[in-house]
């Protein structure tokens, strides 16, 4: 039985991460300021009895050394962040705080009590910035330049992962992820397009497409990247890697899917692109099937299915 640490475990992927790691017969201690995280997502975790704790704290705070020297985590899966493209350049100071000095507490802890390894919830929508080629690879990361804030902060903190390992002897996998969806996702807190139209259209408003509606998305199934979290335990040493389908949608393509899927008859609201945004995004994962052994097996049509009907309380 491994000991993991998951921050940010009380949010959409936390959440479910906490769960198949309790699944799997380990111990769980989480931590989650619930500035988007809600204790609703603990449900199944709590159901794990002493096997799981939940801690209310900001991973800035000073006080985590003493919850990492109690605990003595052997593993971080390290999800809490600042997790918005327009928060992060309305006020970067923020982001950087929570997503770069933030990280750099946990790594700070994670030296001081000897953890093993922490595996990295990287950002493979905003790492990469505007790519010359889609699907794009991790080999693109080192020169990329990020479009915002948030994925600056992301991008930083893989190099303050590598300093770790180098430095302090900390193994490290991150995992750039693509457009994560499915059960939990809050329409109103961690916003995903996915979530926001579904709940729109089940309330029988219009969702607003922004743009042209032809900027693409590489939608990643929640349990396909929980999965990812589990293998990268003991694989994918100091590598980045990509989560996704490799597959390009388009926000008119979602549209369209999920009007199919919720039954929604009505018409769409229209806006300007907000700035930051990318017009095309889909990772290649092969580098994820080669060293975890790691592919995405949930299709959008089914995800999308499972999704509704999370969001309709079915």
């Amino acid at each position: 039985m491994t000991t993991f640490l998951v921050t940010g475990g009380a949010g959409f992927i936390g959440s479910h991460v906490c769960d198949r790691l309790l699944a799997e017969g380990h111990r769980v201690v989480a931590v989650d300021d619930l500035s988007t995280g809600r204790i609703a997502n603990l449900v199944e975790a709590r159901g794990y009895g002493k096997g799981f704790t939940f801690f209310n704290m900001d991973i800035r705070a000073e006080g985590l050394l003493s919850l990492f020297e109690r605990h003595r985590p052997e593993v971080v899966m390290h999800l809490a962040a600042q997790a918005g493209v327009r928060p992060s350049l309305e006020d970067p100071v923020t982001d950087a705080s929570i997503n770069v000095m933030g990280t750099l507490n946990i790594l700070e802890c994670c030296s001081r009590t000897g953890v093993r390894k922490v595996v990295y919830a990287a950002s493979g929508g905003t790492l990469y910035g505007e790519p010359r080629k889609v699907p794009v690879k991790e080999t693109s990361a080192a020169a990329s330049r990020p479009l915002s804030p948030y994925g600056i902060s992301k991008k930083v903190a893989i190099d303050y992962l590598a300093f770790y390992q180098r430095d302090r002897g900390i193994d490290w996998t991150a995992l750039a992820l693509g457009n994560v969806y499915g059960p939990r996702q809050d329409p109103t807190g961690e916003a995903g397009v996915i979530a926001i139209f579904t709940s729109k259209m089940l309330a029988g408003d219009s969702p607003t497409v922004f743009g042209d509606g032809n900027q693409t998305r590489d939608y990643v199934f929640v349990d396909d990247a929980v999965h990812a979290f589990a293998l990268a335990v003991d694989r994918g040493s100091g590598r980045l890697l990509n989560i996704g389908t490799g597959v390009e949608t388009s926000v008119n393509e979602l549209f369209r899917m999920l009007a199919e899927v919720t039954g929604f008859k009505g018409e769409r609201g229209s806006g300007p692109l907000p700035p930051g945004e990318l017009r095309r995004i889909a990772l290649d994962s092969s580098l994820a099937g080669e060293v975890l052994g790691w592919r995405p097996w949930t299709h959008l049509e089914d995800g999308l299915k499972e999704t509704v009907a999370y969001l309709r309380g079915v």
